[in-house]
């Protein structure tokens, strides 16, 4: 049971946080002041510390810095009134997870403590499996030459072995179910089912029998008993994907099922127990949705404990040739050496703007692999719409791209990884929450990566 620090000088604030976590099932210890804090944490482990910012003697951000020189384990959120933003902002700087603004949403504060705590726990539970993994950047058959794309790597390693509800964003043919099944194969559950469900695919009715079951009897064509996809995955992993498509009527099922670990299949009375982790997926901005009156609330919070967000490929394109490359290898008969890209259809590939993302580019080179002529694939026997790209005038048609050049340095990405920050801040003046969105992460990550980039 996670155990959590609460530090407030409001005796009101701290007995209705204390009520609120501990009926989520955490062990609360309360500190009425910073004084009190230190003695707390000077006898006793915690796993999250929650501390008012404004208080005296001993203020929140002295609190901060004590558990940044002796609990650097320990993750720490602010609360802040809403006119102390900027100080909360320096708590970030301190080492903060996140920060609140009093008065605070009850869902919101719940999820970033959740946060806080599952990354606490996926970077402990972690060490081993990082050791156990033979390259750093190439998950399954995921290729993340783009520092986005390693993120999204490193972000599978940290939640893999934790049972948190992730919901992945991204365009058509981006990846999400590849980075779902990753998800799945370095968890503890790797050994158990993996069942995947189009919510887009599949009318109300047969949407709902897949994924819950039914009773015999239960409408025309019910002949017999059948479980559905929660409680064949049990011990395993169920993935939602287009989440999006569901049905409004259904998503409040799955919100049920969500909150008490049991289904009930349709036509049938009986609750069954189960346990399957839940991975979802959506190609739509849920909180559009949300504003629209087309997906729950409740439901979003409960699904996006953690959001992994995976960029079109034309945002990432230094993945694009060894994407290619990893293509081409993948469909070369064994013993047999795959054909080289000549420049021009190099860069022909890179300059393209793949709006139907990794998928449309693992047909581009079946084509060009059905249509080539000898040992080098060349422009002209790339599909016609990409054939017709504008291409950078200096590529020459002489060279050939050798598939290990295409590989960039650890070095190389973190330097542009820098680079893109800087640019990211110079336009927007500076103001890093602008910066934040720009860059789809919270404020908190982006005040990790701040020390890096101004090196």
């Amino acid at each position: 049971m996670p155990r959590i620090l609460l530090v407030d000088d409001e005796p009101s604030i701290l007995s209705v946080l204390s009520t609120l976590l501990k009926a989520e099932g955490y062990e609360v210890t309360v500190a009425s002041g910073g004084e009190d804090a230190k003695e707390q944490l000077s006898q006793n482990d915690f796993d999250l510390m929650i501390s008012d910012i404004r208080m005296s003697p001993i203020n929140g951000m002295d609190l901060l810095r004590k558990v940044h020189d002796e609990r650097p384990g320990m993750s720490v959120i602010m609360l802040t009134a809403y006119g102390s933003v900027e100080t909360a902002i320096d708590a970030l700087k301190l080492g903060a997870f996140d920060y609140v603004t009093k008065p605070f949403k009850v869902d919101e504060l719940l999820i970033t403590v959740q946060r806080a705590l599952e990354y606490n726990k996926a970077i402990t539970e972690n060490a081993d499996l990082k050791a156990q993994l033979g390259t750093r950047y190439h998950l399954e058959s995921i290729v993340a030459e783009s520092t986005s794309m390693q993120s999204v790597c490193d972000m599978i390693r940290r939640v893999a072995p934790t049972d948190t509800t992730i919901l992945i964003y991204g365009d058509s043919g981006t990846g999400k179910e590849l980075v779902a099944k990753a998800i799945h194969a370095y968890s503890r559950r790797k050994d158990k089912e993996f069942l995947a469900v189009n919510c887009a695919a599949l009318p109300e009715p047969l949407l709902e029998s897949e994924m819950f079951g039914h009773a015999k009897g239960a409408f025309t064509g019910a002949a017999v008993d059948k479980e559905g996809l929660f409680e064949a995955a049990s011990g395993g992993t169920i993935f939602l994907d287009e989440i999006g498509s569901m049905p409004l009527s259904i998503q409040g099922k799955l919100l049920r099922v969500l909150q008490e670990k049991e289904v009930r299949r349709v036509g049938s009375n009986k609750n069954i127990p189960i346990d399957a982790r839940v991975l979802a997926a959506t190609n739509t901005p849920l909180e559009d949705m949300i504003k629209a009156g087309d997906f729950r609330e409740d439901l979003y919070y409960r699904l996006s404990v953690i959001p992994i967000n995976i960029e079109p490929l034309r945002e990432r394109r230094e993945d694009i040739l060894p994407l290619v490359y990893h293509v081409l290898r993948k469909e070369t008969p064994q013993g047999q050496q795959p054909p080289a890209l000549d420049a021009d259809a190099s860069a022909t590939l890179e300059a393209y703007d793949w709006p139907g993302n990794v998928r449309e580019l693992e047909n581009a080179v079946k084509h060009a692999i059905t249509f080539a002529q000898g040992e080098k694939i060349t422009r002209a026997e790339l599909p016609a719409k990409m054939a017709n790209t504008e291409i950078p005038t200096q590529a020459s048609s002489d060279s050939v791209v050798d598939a290990s050049k295409c590989k960039s340095l650890k070095a190389f990405l973190r330097d542009k990884e820098k680079e893109y920050l800087q640019s990211i801040l110079k336009n927007t003046g500076g103001d890093k929450e602008r910066a934040a969105k720009a860059l789809k992460i919270s404020l908190a990550t982006l005040y990790r990566k701040l020390p890096e980039a101004q090196e």
